[in-house]
Order: structure tokens, then sequence, then C-alpha cells
């Protein structure tokens, strides 16, 4: 799962369908996260204080939780990668308004997550041309 949260003030400054396209293409590229698994989303934030509290500070904050098992190196090696296409996509704006990115992964424990869903049937069906598995 991959959530972007970004302060309500860069609404309209971030190109939001094209960032989410972004981090979503970029991660399943890594190798590290399954197609039918992965699940990019965004969420505004319209209350926050950045710094100073200046009305032009903005945030976007990437929160990225992956399943267990994967060492450090290969987390580390994705959430690189996933954070360069961020820096990359916002770089016009980071160039001309005080903007804090920032990006963290979280292992999630396998006692304590739990997942029911079909998504992965449905990938495999349409990879083989099929609607439906």
């Amino acid at each position: 799962h991959i959530v972007v949260e970004y302060s309500a003030n860069l609404r309209d400054r971030i190109g939001l369908p094209a960032l989410i396209d972004t981090l979503h293409a970029t991660a399943l590229s890594t190798g590290v996260f399954p197609l039918g698994g992965t699940r990019t989303r965004a969420s505004e934030r319209t209350h926050y204080r950045i710094a100073d509290g200046h009305p032009d500070n903005g945030f976007v904050h990437v929160s990225m939780m992956i399943g267990a098992g994967r060492d450090v190196g290969t987390r580390q090696r994705a959430a690189q990668q996933v954070f360069d296409a961020l820096v990359a996509h916002l770089a016009p704006l980071y160039a001309q308004a005080p903007l804090g990115l920032s990006l963290e992964v979280r292992e999630l424990d396998p006692l304590l997550s739990f997942k029911h869903n079909n998504l992965h049937d449905y990938v495999a069906a349409r990879q083989s041309g099929k609607e439906r598995p």
C-alpha cells in the first residue's frame, strides 16, 4: 500500500493523478510489490502546521506498507526508487515554493495484517485475455 498525504495548499499544484500513476508504476517496477497487492491512494490534509506556520509551506509525505519477509536492503532500494520518483515529479514545485518531501516504509506484521481479496485472480485473468477468473 502506498498512501500519499499532502497539504491542501498544494491541491492544484502537485499534479495528483500523474503523481499517483508515477508512484504506482515506480513501485511496481522495483519488482518488490505484487501487481495484485499494490494500492496507491492520496489523502489531502486540510488541518496542518508546517515549520514556522507560513501559509506557503507545503508537504507531501508518502507512507509505504510492505509485507513482511523482505530484507532491509530490498526495502531500502524500493523506497529509494519511489522517493526518487516523488522528488523528480515535484522538482518544479520544489524550485519555487517551500516544500517538505518525505517517505517512510513500514513492514506489516504478518500476524496482525488481515487480507481478503480476489484482485490477484482478476489481474491474472486479465493478463491472459479474460475478463474474469
